[in-house]
């Protein structure tokens, strides 16, 4: 009865010719599963879209005005005040909580100001309320409002009534305990905002 060669002991060149080709085989296989973990490596298109910054005009916005854009999944606040929003923070010390900006986590060194900016007339913040994530309010407007008889204009979250000033200073004693915090960001030129990108040498 023949032997069947592939089982066969006694045929050793055949037994080499298969060795050596379950390795190759196996190889190739090897380096084929390898690619998608490689690629796993490399962020996706997705992960590289949520870390690009976001460019922005300013010449349309208006002195009072604010616009809203989006980076990262956050709403962006781009506000332009006019002289007296910068002027009246100075008479907001006393009314908030961190008044010089100290806390770093929330003011980059590039905004540590009285102004909370690179420049005073433009304030730029992520607009989510530091209490929960609502949505604070644009609320310019110094005159008396349902929440504050002695409003002087600033953010308001209408979801548990926190008050943050033009600066996006916080209140005392309000729901939320940290300032909005100022993104990174930096002028590309006069009108052209870069939110995601620190100024060149910021620390």
């Amino acid at each position: 009865m023949a032997h069947d060669e592939v089982h066969s002991p006694d045929n050793p060149g055949r037994r080499r010719f298969l060795t050596a080709t379950t390795a190759v085989v196996g190889a190739v296989g090897a380096g084929i599963a390898a690619v998608p973990f490689i690629k796993s490596w490399n962020p996706s298109a997705r992960a590289k879209l949520a870390g690009a910054p976001t460019i922005r005009a300013i010449d349309d916005i208006g002195a009072g005005e604010q616009v809203t854009v989006m980076w990262r999944g956050q709403p962006i606040f781009i506000a332009r005040r006019t002289p007296a929003m910068v002027e009246s923070l100075k008479a907001m010390d006393a009314l908030v909580v961190d008044p010089a900006s100290d806390n770093a986590d929330q003011t980059p060194a590039f905004a540590k100001n009285e102004y909370r900016s690179i420049k005073p007339e433009i304030l730029v913040l992520v607009g989510v309320c530091t209490h929960l994530g609502c949505a604070p309010e644009y609320l310019p407007e110094v005159k008396p409002m349902p929440f504050d008889a002695e409003w002087k204009g600033g953010y308001f979250c209408p979801c548990h009534k926190s008050k943050y000033d033009i600066a996006g200073r916080v209140y005392k004693a309000q729901p939320a305990p940290l300032a909005l915090p100022v993104p990174p960001y930096h002028f590309q030129d006069d009108n052209t905002l870069v939110i995601g990108v620190e100024p060149t040498g910021a620390a």
